[in-house]
This record gives structure tokens, sequence and C-alpha cells, in this order.
């Protein structure tokens, strides 16, 4: 079987991919019955040299090989007809702005693998950037809040080679006794949380945090049933919460209102209460100055995310009066980062620790029959068709 790793084309340009050299070359000793190709980029956080240097052929055609891995969407005119391909398409939650690509994919009869849906039986996400989102994220919030109360400048993420660059920049700044509050219990919530900790920021539980001041900055950690209540007053658990978020409601505001930076790593599931509304972040209760909003669900739980923000352009003012965008730096405004990429900026990180996952749980399933079913859930295509475990998105496919 021959596999090929492919050249990114998606503007604006990524420069991660799914295996390192180092780790494409223990894939080549773990399935010596395999072939790997690389396609030729000069975009790729890893240079074309470094392939070379491991012993594998680098090439501007990879239209032999069977299976192609990529990271972002392929464009439709470079899909090659009858492979079998891995990206995130972005197109599983029916998103708009895809449909051609998935009707192309269809119509050239390739098999489509998409990152996304390489889960456990259970569901659970087996691979992906979270962490890396999560890392990048509370730095770049650490940096909004240094530019808008002008009180330290640091550089942006994407010139730091790694994570180790990110915490040395972060352990120069001196923080004021400051709350700092993050949403989460997955893999980018422990991102995020692995920098506060590696600057050393006290951890306090949630009674203290709600009703202690201190003389240092702290953080806490939340998860969804200390910021959602039952409606008729029972706490039961985290599983009925998912089950039925209609029961509940938003219990946000209590950490609002003595929380002076906020980090959202949560996954938010349709259904369940938004943390805060734009009526919330109007009251004068509400003191959230800055917000690292690493989830990015627009006009949706943080209600001050009214538009994804970009590498370029990292944040922005949201005024809560008048529900509008204005500059960062003006009095009335909370400052928003909501960059939607944010693995993007630690491209040798975040591809170094995709491809290992990528070849724990994925590569081994093309050459042990897929015993643990980790290709079957993964394919949504397969014969110009959808896979029966992605049926419902034949109409979005047709258009309706």
């Amino acid at each position: 079987m021959k596999f090929a790793i492919i050249k990114e084309r998606k503007s604006p340009p990524d420069r991660r991919v799914v295996f390192s050299p180092e780790t494409l070359k223990k894939a080549s000793q773990l399935f010596p019955q395999a072939t790997f190709k690389v396609e030729a980029s000069n975009i790729r956080v890893f240079p074309d040299e470094a392939y070379r240097s491991q012993g594998f052929e680098v090439v501007h055609d990879v239209s032999d090989c069977d299976v192609l891995i990529g990271v972002k969407e392929v464009p439709v005119d470079y899909l090659i007809p009858n492979k079998s391909y891995f990206f995130f398409s972005h197109t599983i939650k029916k998103q708009p702005y895809n449909r051609d690509l998935l009707r192309s994919i269809l119509e050239k009869n390739i098999t489509l693998y998409d990152h996304e849906t390489i889960v456990r039986e259970n569901g659970a996400r087996l691979i992906g950037f979270g962490r890396y989102a999560g890392i990048v994220g509370a730095y770049n919030g650490f940096r909004a809040w240094g530019l808008k109360h002008d009180a330290w400048n640091l550089p942006k993420a994407e010139t730091l080679a790694d994570q180790q660059a990110l915490i040395a920049q972060l352990n120069t700044i001196a923080l004021p006794p400051i709350k700092i509050l993050l949403t989460g219990s997955g893999k980018v919530a422990g991102g995020a949380k692995e920098m506060l900790d590696a600057m050393n920021i006290k951890q306090v539980e949630v009674a203290a945090y709600l009703d202690q001041t201190f003389d240092e900055p702290v953080y806490c950690v939340i998860d969804v049933l200390d910021y959602n209540k039952r409606n008729d007053g029972q706490v039961i658990d985290n599983l009925d919460f998912f089950n039925h978020p209609e029961a509940y409601e938003s219990n946000f505001m209590r950490f609002a209102k003595v929380t002076d930076f906020f980090i959202a790593g949560h996954f938010y599931g349709d259904g369940a209460p938004y943390l805060f509304t734009r009526e919330d972040a109007k009251s004068k209760d509400f003191n959230i100055s800055v917000v690292a909003d690493i989830s990015c669900d627009i006009d949706g739980p943080v209600a001050t995310t009214i538009r994804p923000s970009t590498i370029a352009e990292p944040i922005y003012g949201y005024e809560p009066q008048t529900e509008t965008e204005i500059d960062f730096k003006d009095s009335k405004a909370i400052v928003v980062m909501a960059v939607d990429n944010l693995p993007c900026e630690l491209p040798k990180d975040a591809s170094e620790g995709f491809g290992s996952l990528f070849l724990e749980y994925v590569l081994p399933a093309f050459f042990n029959a897929d015993k643990d079913g980790i290709l079957q859930r993964a394919k949504v295509t397969e014969n110009g068709k959808l896979t029966e475990r992605f049926a419902y998105l034949q109409d979005y496919v047709d258009g309706k």
C-alpha cells in the first residue's frame, strides 16, 4: 500500500503536516510493507530536505499512491479520483461553504476519512489539534491582556518556535492579582491549563474563587455543572446535562462578577444554555475585561464573540451596550481573542503531536484488518456514496 503526505493548498497557508520526518520514519519501520512518499511543499514547517534525509522520496506527483494524507481541505481541482483521503473536510456539521467539496468527493469516487471522525466506539475523539489550540489560545489571551492594559507587549505566537518558547515569554511578565477562569475538561482546556501551570499561577477551587480575594493571580477550572444548574434544583451529573440540556439554565454570571480574564476552552453542545448572553454582558456586575475564546462559536454561548479573528489580527473590542465591535483599546471595550485556527501558530509542535496519535491509532488499522473499527467509523464516503454512519448528510449534499 502506498501512502502520500500531500501538500497543503488551502489559503491562507497552513504549515502543519500529519507526519513529521521523524514520525514518518517510525511509521516506515513499523510497517515495512507500506511505501511512503512526500509531495514537495515550500510552506510545510518541515522542509523537503528533512524528509529526504530520512530516506523518503519527495515528488511532485502522488497520483500513484493509494492513500493521501493531509490536514486541511483539499481544493476541488486537486482531488484525484478513486483515491482514499484523510483531511479535515469541515462537512460533517453541514457547513455550507464546503458543500461543493463533499459533492466533488462523491462524484470522483473518493473514499474520505475525516480526521474529526476518527473516534473510539463510544464516540470520543482519538486525534486532533485541541491541545495546541489551548496552548496558543492561553498565550494569545495573556498577550491581549498586556496590549489592552498597556502592561506588556508579547511577540505573536507564530513568531516563536514551540511551546517552550511561549512559556519563556509568559514567564517574563509580572501578572497583577487577577482572577482567571478556564472552562472545559477536554484537550483544549488541558492545553490552556498547561500554560497556566507553567507560569506557576495558583489554582483555587470554586468556593474560594467566588468568595475570596487574593494578593496574587489565581485561576479556577470549571466544568458544565459549575456554570449550569437544573431548573428544578436537582444536582445529578454531567451525563444528565449532556442528555437533557433543555432542563438547565446558565449559572455563569456568578463567575463573571469576579473574573478578570476568561479562557473559554469548553465544548458547546447543541441545545445547551449559553454561558452568558449579550444582556448579561451589559450588566454592571459583568467584570470580565479579556476573553480568550478558544471554542470560537460565533454569536453563541460566549456572547462577546461576534466574529472569528485571524492570526494576522487576533484581537478586537466588543462594546456591550451597543453590541458592536470597537477598538479594543477603547475604555468601553471587552477584548476578544477568537482566532479559529490557533494550532497553525504552533505548526511544529502541533504536527509532531498529531502525527504520534495518527501513528498510534490510525495507521495500524490498515494492517490489522481494522480490528477496532477505526477506519470503518471514520469513513464518510465510499463507492460514490455516503456511508451509513453519515447518511444524514444526504440532504446537505442535495442542497436542501
